[in-house]
């Protein structure tokens, strides 16, 4: 038995020295980037620090536009990284800059390019224009170092720093003498009816060096920035000066002179791993979600407790007359028994939107739960999107599954229009208003319009996958139906007249309206990340909202409130129906608040 324990002991020690001596490697699959002087420099260990470009957007509009179709220096060699789908569908469009610079090599005041705009010249008056606009709405630049968003810390209330992932390109004082946005950042931009260019940054480059860690190099753990408006001599630049102003109404050419500085820091307190957290401890918003949470929390235990006493009465109630012998009466659930399972008249629509249902929900459990293994990290630019497309592609099977298999329970025979609803409706509601505001977009020259490559693209993987897999799961599904416990009478029950609250519309306000308290924070806060940072279409992220779980779920239950109001159950207090079909929801909290809701009216 020693000799057995030795043997095992000398291989285990083994296989740990082998592998002790292998190169690891990133879960999420972005590995570090070393960074070295010019002199020391190899394959892997580079000088050269790259800085590229994003698209600008502003908050006071929904349509973001490339760098190119601003007036600014542009690259000589113009290069742009492959882009995944989730980064296309986003509407990032990356792309080189004129800013170079090598690793720990500090210089002040470098000259990128100078804009010229000429009195009287049609085109130079278009650009300056456009640069006007977008001074105006507040656009924001978008830079990009290592992977890593070159950030604009400035200070805030309560002595707290907010760090932005973006800097405007420029601020107005308007004719009252008002200044707006980035304008209160300096007492010299006060004069009226005149734009502010920030035609100057200084950029902070911070490294973890990697001297005592043991490896070579050093490691980008920090990009800050700092725009400024310098109107300075053009032919020999100190970047001093008062601030570059540009009025609304001029009478001579104007010149801009953009021009950056660099300068390199050490702290090898912070290591490559947590970089990103100094963005996103700064957001505003990480206080408010303990609020989200302590809301969500006392709402969710203050409905389970009172939906637990109520089904605990009633149950008991039941239980204990059933008990008896001379009760020959059928009341109660005993009433209902007969009904419950009745296909409705609307039996093809709600099988299609489960299957929808179903596959929407496992894409959204699956791209969270890799999101939380740090698969879908921010650094990982497009992983979510393009982890829920492919997804959403590859779980087709499921939702003919579902569909193909509670319509068979329905006893419906026309199973070729199933599958094909079940394929084609949701998505193609989806992909046609998604297709008319790209259209739109691409009208108004925002880069937010998918190309025409991308559209073709996203048809062959639904025609070319999904509806495959969606057969293949009908396929399975219709083999079976559903067995149900109890036997369906024959003669429907006659429905009596229902109340106003036991309607559709009171149904569905009373019944979205808690569920919505539990989680309305949260949502503002999701939409706010991929719709407001990320700038897709309005459009896109209402359909993005209506596919929401409890949204859906209301959605699912106005429809089932519509099929069984029509079918044969007589005692509306008791709607056995309801619950059943939102238990095919997976969805307790739900079945129990509309069985509460008609218990109290």
């Amino acid at each position: 038995m020693k000799r057995r324990i030795h043997i095992s002991f000398v291989c285990f020690y083994s296989l740990v020295s082998y592998f002790h001596s292998c190169t690891a490697f990133y879960l999420p699959g972005l590995a570090p980037v070393s960074f070295c002087d010019e002199s020391s420099a190899g394959e892997d260990c580079q000088s050269e620090i790259e800085l590229f470009v994003n698209r600008l957007d502003s908050v006071e509009s929904v349509l973001p536009y490339e760098y190119d179709v601003f007036d600014f220096c542009q690259d000589t060699k113009e290069r742009r990284p492959s882009e995944n789908l989730g980064q296309v569908l986003f509407g990032e469009r990356i792309e080189s800059s004129p800013y170079k610079f090598k690793f720990n090599e500090d210089f002040k005041c470098k000259k990128v390019c100078t804009k010229t705009y000429k009195k009287g010249a049609r085109q130079d008056m278009a650009k300056l224009d456009f640069l006007k606009m977008g001074m105006q709405l507040n656009y924001q630049h978008h830079w990009i170092i290592d992977n890593m968003p070159v950030t604009w810390c400035y200070d805030v209330e309560d002595g707290q720093k907010y760090c932005n992932p973006g800097f405007p390109i420029g601020c107005l004082v308007t004719m009252d003498g008002r200044a707006k946005d980035a304008c209160v950042i300096n007492s010299e931009f006060n004069k009226k009816n005149t734009f502010y260019v920030f035609n100057h940054v200084d950029i902070k480059i911070t490294y973890h060096s990697g001297a005592a860690e043991g490896w070579r190099g050093a490691r980008l753990v920090a990009a800050t920035l700092e725009p400024k408006s310098i109107n300075t001599d053009q032919t020999n630049p100190t970047c001093e000066g008062p601030p570059m102003e540009v009025p609304v109404d001029f009478d001579n050419d104007v010149s801009i002179l953009y021009t950056y500085s660099v300068t390199f820091s050490e702290d090898n307190s912070i290591k490559w791993a947590s970089r990103w957290d100094y963005i996103l401890v700064s957001m505003p918003h990480t206080n408010i979600q303990w609020f989200s949470i302590m809301n969500s929390l006392v709402i969710v235990l203050f409905l389970s407790g009172m939906v637990a006493m109520i089904m605990l009465r009633t149950l008991h109630k039941d239980i204990a007359r059933y008990n008896q012998e001379d009760a020959q009466e059928e009341s109660g659930w005993k009433q209902v028994h007969g009904d419950v399972f009745r296909p409705p008249r609307k039996g093809m629509l709600l099988s299609v939107f489960l299957g929808q249902g179903t596959q929407i929900f496992i894409m959204t459990f699956i791209t969270l739960f890799l999101a939380c293994l740090g698969f879908l990290s921010p650094a990982n630019r497009g992983a979510l999107m393009t982890c829920a497309v492919v997804l959403w592609v590859l779980l087709g099977t499921p939702a003919g599954y579902v569909s193909a298999r509670l319509y068979k329970t329905f006893g419906g025979e026309k199973w070729k229009t199933n599958v094909l609803l079940t394929a084609l409706l949701c998505p193609g509601i989806v992909f046609a208003d998604f297709f008319l505001m790209n259209l739109i977009l691409w009208v108004e020259g925002s880069s937010a319009a998918i190309p025409f490559g991308t559209l073709v693209a996203i048809l062959a993987l639904w025609f070319g996958i999904s509806v495959p897999l969606t057969f293949v799961g009908a396929y399975f599904g219709f083999k079976k139906a559903i067995e149900q416990p109890v036997r369906t009478n024959q003669i429907p029950r006659q429905i009596p007249e229902q109340s106003f609250f036991t309607k559709p519309i009171p149904g569905i306000v009373m019944g979205g309206i808690l569920p919505f308290g539990c989680i309305f924070i949260q949502l503002f806060f999701i939409l706010n990340s991929i719709c407001s940072y990320t700038r897709c279409n309005g459009t896109f992220c209402e359909c993005t909202l209506l596919l929401r779980p409890w949204w859906r779920y209301m959605m699912y239950l106005y429809i089932s409130v519509q099929i069984c109001g029509q079918t044969s159950l007589e005692v509306p207090r008791l709607p056995v129906c309801y619950i059943y079909l939102s238990l095919l929801l997976y969805r307790r909290e739900l079945a129990l608040l509309v069985f509460l809701t008609n218990k109290l009216c």
